[in-house]
């Protein structure tokens, strides 16, 4: 069962986060039917994150890693080599594709395969002029303002 939810009640009331909006709704219509492979997402440290991916039988030649515009794309294409009439077959082999919306100033640092497992290596990293910082206050007047004001109203005397 899928929840539709209408976020219009939050554009009202709130300024620039179009984008944040846009992420909720694609996130609910883009979830994929399989969840194949497994994936963990964790979070190693105070910014950084890792994604790790259960890929048996798949060699590094056989995955695809995409970074482009806050969205890393993990696939994996598996070449058919083994000409093996199977009797039982339960290491599945089959496409995939993983999609991964980033927040923004998250990037990928590295990725490596071990032990059929492809881990993805993220951090975050927020630039220096937007992180907070401490606002002097000082007993110079703020002219964009009052200037005009000033202005104008000398005007209108005149």
């Amino acid at each position: 069962m899928t929840a539709n939810s209408n976020f219009a009640p939050l554009f009202r009331s709130s300024v620039g986060f179009d984008r944040v909006f846009n992420l909720l709704e694609n996130a609910q219509r883009a979830r994929s039917i399989s969840d194949w492979p497994p994936y963990d997402i964790a979070k190693t440290g105070e910014d950084t994150y890792r994604i790790t991916v259960a890929v048996a039988g798949f060699a590094e030649e056989d995955l695809d890693l995409t970074y482009q515009s806050n969205l890393l794309t993990i696939s994996g294409k598996k070449e058919e080599s083994e000409p093996f009439e199977y009797l039982h077959q339960g290491i599945a082999g089959r496409p995939f594709e993983h999609r991964f919306e980033l927040a923004d100033h998250v990037r990928v640092t590295g990725a490596g395969l071990e032990n059929g497992l492809l881990s993805v290596e993220l951090i975050r990293e927020v630039p220096e002029a937007m992180k907070p910082r401490k606002i002097s206050i000082g007993l110079e007047k703020v002219t964009s303002g009052s200037k005009d004001l000033t202005q104008a109203k000398s005007q209108k005397a005149a």
